[in-house]
């Protein structure tokens, strides 16, 4: 197996570049007029409204390190919210959103609808993460800070999490103006926690406390590796509400009963995807101690052949997970590197030796999205297959999870949003913090 035995952990100068050419996405993916972020590095792509959330949340964070001027941070989150706020709701087809939430994809340059997608219920979430972040940071006593509180404040506030419900308990993935409702809704231990404790702490619609009981009904507990967590495969999962909550030590019924909480199953969830990787059941090139991270990501796309005398077939773009799979032997060095706050301890030697096999070389905002040893490895070449594109909702976990690492500053800040509390209480969290 290809490991190091000692590997040195990520210098400090090394993991703070890290952050800054991550962040950089955020600058020069944009439409700097109305603040929407693109999707992808791919030529002609519409924007992403969670996207468009971790850049909000970005900001400051990028003003606290030094990465742009205040003034700039300012001026782009103002455009921003000002977008938000004017553009089209509506149940047409091409509006921008309807009831306060908004479409997964909009058009950078017109901000409607794009591709025919849905009113996104999780990615308007992540969306307003970032608003409530812009609110809390933009503090000063004049004119321009001001407009960013009232703005935040109106946005949160209209956005319907009642009628998202479609008349059922749980919260609905979404809804297209032709077929209305999707049938599936948000039940059982996924990204969508920020989801519910949004809705809970809506001063105007919010969910009621069965919503959330809804959600916790269909969660599955699980022993694995001698590790005893609330299970979900893929990385993302783990890491995505925890970019704006700080859950050390705060606990739900659920939690409580097992004498966790969310961020010690986050820890539980990091150390499985390494031992898994160093136990490499399905046989992948390149899995060990320091090479591990699976999931939601691109992949060398739909193909299939006979590689080292086993038969393999590999995917695009797949909701990858362990230990139960899918996995085509693709790993997403960004789901690593959001994982520093649970366990630095394994995550640093990680990110060192993606430095070391060159997986930032050629790619202009760090490490590659992802990459597969298996398909097309070589004694000069350990990176096999690599993405050609990077995505904003990757790059947005790697800097703002590496300064909640190195600060807390996103959970300190957040701490303090009434809507962050109130749907904490309403969800039955107490403890620590709180």
């Amino acid at each position: 197996m290809d490991s190091l035995a000692h590997p040195p952990a990520l210098d400090h100068d090394r993991l703070a570049a890290l952050q800054k050419i991550s962040f950089n996405y955020f600058l020069a993916e944009c439409n700097a007029e109305n603040g929407l972020i693109a999707d992808r590095t791919r030529a002609g792509v519409p924007a992403s409204i969670a996207a468009v959330g971790m850049a909000l949340t970005a900001y400051p964070v990028a003003v606290a390190r030094g990465f742009m001027s205040r003034g700039h941070a300012r001026d782009r989150t103002l455009r921003t919210l000002r977008f938000f706020w004017s553009s089209r709701q509506g149940p047409e087809p091409d509006a921008t959103g309807y009831k306060g939430f908004y479409y997964h994809f909009l058009d950078m340059q017109s901000g409607r609808r794009a591709w025919n997608c849905e009113l996104s219920t999780i990615d308007t979430a992540l969306l307003m993460a970032g608003v409530l972040v812009a609110g809390a940071y933009f503090r000063e006593d004049d004119e321009k800070d001001a407009e960013i509180r009232r703005l935040a404040d109106a946005l949160y506030r209209r956005v319907d999490w009642q009628w998202a419900r479609d008349g059922s308990t749980a919260v609905t993935m979404g809804w297209r103006p032709e077929r209305g409702f999707l049938p599936y809704h948000w039940t059982g231990y996924d990204e969508a926690l920020i989801l519910y404790v949004l809705g809970l702490g809506s001063p105007t619609y919010p969910l009621p406390p069965e919503s959330y009981e809804a959600w916790l009904s269909r969660y599955r507990w699980k022993k694995i590796y001698g590790r005893e967590l609330l299970f979900a495969g893929p990385l993302f999962i783990h890491q995505m509400s925890h970019i704006w909550i700080d859950f050390r030590g705060i606990r739900d019924e659920f939690m409580r009963g097992r004498g966790s909480d969310y961020f010690e199953n986050s820890r539980q969830a990091t150390y499985v995807q390494r031992q898994y990787a160093i136990n490499n059941p399905r046989g992948f090139r390149g899995y060990h101690e320091n090479c591990w991270g699976i999931t939601a990501s691109d992949g060398p796309g739909d193909q299939a052949g006979i590689i080292d005398g086993v038969g393999r077939r590999f995917w695009g773009y797949r909701a990858r997970g362990v230990p139960y799979g899918p996995d085509d032997g693709t790993i997403s060095p960004w789901a690593t590197a959001a994982s520093l706050p649970f366990a630095p301890e394994i995550v640093l030697p990680a990110l060192h030796y993606f430095h070391k096999i060159g997986l930032k070389d050629d790619h202009r905002y760090g490490f590659t999205a992802s990459f597969n040893p298996t398909l097309g490895a070589s004694d000069d070449n350990p990176r096999g297959w690599q993405a050609s594109e990077h995505v904003g909702i990757n790059q947005g976990p790697i800097a703002l999870m590496i300064e909640n690492y190195r600060s807390d500053f996103i959970w300190r800040l957040m701490r303090n949003c009434p809507a962050i509390v109130t749907g904490l209480r309403r969800a039955g969290f107490s403890g620590g913090w709180l």
